[in-house]
């Protein structure tokens, strides 16, 4: 998929990831794709991010991590009224059967397994952008 391909061109996704190594990555991927990356490295900072960023169209969330977990992120955006409807990617290493049940039966959108397939992950950014 190249960047003509895309409606990410004036989007704002807010990346959480508490690896390096993986905020680098797909921040690359993405933003020759056109949207501004944001990024935080817990729940807490995405929680932050969301109240400060209102701009932000979509989360991808790494559902493990430290201080806050993905799962206790999505709990609250969902409870909270100014965030719930915001669509959420969860992004995990966890690929084991039921993974994926999890991750949306805890709030999340779409969910994508790492390694992240960059094409795939984009097609679903942009199915769950163009509806806001």
């Amino acid at each position: 998929m190249n960047k003509h391909e895309t409606n990410l061109n004036g989007k704002t996704i807010l990346l959480v990831d508490d690896d390096d190594r993986n905020i680098f990555a797909l921040s690359a991927a993405l933003r020759s794709n056109g949207p501004t990356i944001l990024t935080a490295t817990d729940g807490i900072e995405c929680l932050k991010k969301l109240k400060l960023h209102k701009e932000v169209d979509l989360v991808l969330l790494d559902m493990m991590m430290p201080k806050m977990d993905g799962y206790q992120t999505l709990k609250e955006i969902r409870n909270d009224r100014d965030l719930k409807n915001i669509p959420v990617i969860a992004l995990t290493a966890q690929a084991m059967k039921g993974d994926q049940k999890k991750c949306l039966d805890a709030g999340a959108n779409e969910y994508c397994s790492k390694p992240v397939d960059i094409d795939s992950l984009i097609n679903k950014i942009n199915s769950l952008v163009t509806l806001r």
